[in-house]
């Protein structure tokens, strides 16, 4: 069970192990794009093209949906990036029902755990499996895997690095139940009182909006954290107070003290635009103005006659 192109090393990696995915529980097809074609889920398209039977429920309590899956008769349910499922679904394989989650549970429990593990500046998150429970990502956990986060990782590399290392840990998981010596341990021993869990809710479009009056490294973060999907963004306003939308996919933190007030743009007009926040600048290095493609800040320029009287908002 799963949905976007996180969860199709993962179901690659099962069939090459050899194993047999009775069905493929997937999202509905969406409309997409400009033209609003309906388009589908990448688990779909890989499940069609090696002749796997897919499945994609409006409905996860649908009684049909789940009377078809019980002539399945499954071992082992396997969800990865997929929207939670009720207890009826979860419980029916003879196995149990086992997730593959971006974190190191029980920190970031939620919707978004490898945007916000970079947007808090953590130097290290890593993947988890554990068996379904009925609140979610709470369940006992089978096995852990750390990865370390370099200082100027963006999501999208370490999406792909979590990605790829997760798909063999579930395998790892899925071999040791098989061989019947899964180990499950209750989240509840890997907790302490004194610190607070880490959560990862799901990010809406207006938690994506730059807060320039951030410090220099929380602002770089929430770039890193959110580039290059959904893209962090900020309104560049002109002199004349017209405001265009403007999404930034890269750029650098710089150190530095001065007395401009955050938001401030700092420009030579032809490669370089800095932004003030406090103690230092973000200078950008990739973005897209909206209606435009995304482009380095030189070809941006060469379009925009920004200068040190614009400013960002």
């Amino acid at each position: 069970m799963g949905t976007p192109d996180f969860a199709v090393d993962s179901l690659k990696t099962l069939l090459e192990a050899g194993y047999n995915i009775a069905g493929v529980v997937t999202a509905p097809d969406k409309p997409a794009g400009r033209g609003k074609k309906l388009s589908q889920p990448e688990v779909k398209k890989f499940a069609l093209q090696h002749n796997l039977r897919v499945f994609q429920p409006v409905k996860l309590k649908d009684e049909s949906f789940i009377s078809e899956i019980k002539k399945l008769d499954p071992h082992l349910g396997v969800v990865v990036a997929f929207r939670m499922l009720p207890e009826v679904v979860w419980q029916l394989p003879e196995k149990g029902t086992i997730n593959l989650h971006a974190s190191l549970l029980p920190h970031y429990r939620g919707a978004a755990p490898i945007n916000h593990a970079i947007i808090n500046g953590e130097k290290e998150t890593g993947l988890t499996t554990f068996f379904l429970d009925k609140e979610i990502d709470t369940g006992n956990i089978i096995l852990q895997e750390k990865l370390a986060i370099d200082n100027d990782e963006y999501l999208d590399s370490l999406y792909n690095r979590m990605k790829s290392a997760g798909a063999q840990l579930l395998l790892k998981t899925v071999d040791l139940i098989r061989e019947g010596k899964a180990k499950a341990i209750p989240q509840e021993q890997l907790t302490r009182s004194d610190i607070d869990i880490k959560p990862a809710p799901k990010i809406f479009k207006e938690d994506c909006r730059i807060d320039w009056d951030k410090e220099v490294k929380t602002v770089y973060n929430h770039i890193r954290g959110l580039s290059p999907y959904p893209a962090p963004f900020s309104k560049l306003v002109s002199p004349e107070g017209e405001e265009i939308q403007i999404k930034i996919f890269k750029a650098t933190p710089e150190t530095a003290n001065h007395s401009l007030q955050p938001g401030t743009i700092v420009t030579d007009g032809k490669k370089e635009l800095k932004v003030a926040v406090k103690n230092g600048f973000i200078k950008i290095t990739e973005l897209q103005a909206a209606g435009r493609k995304r482009m380095s800040t030189d070809a941006f320029l060469r379009g925009f006659p920004v200068t040190n009287e614009w400013r960002f908002r």
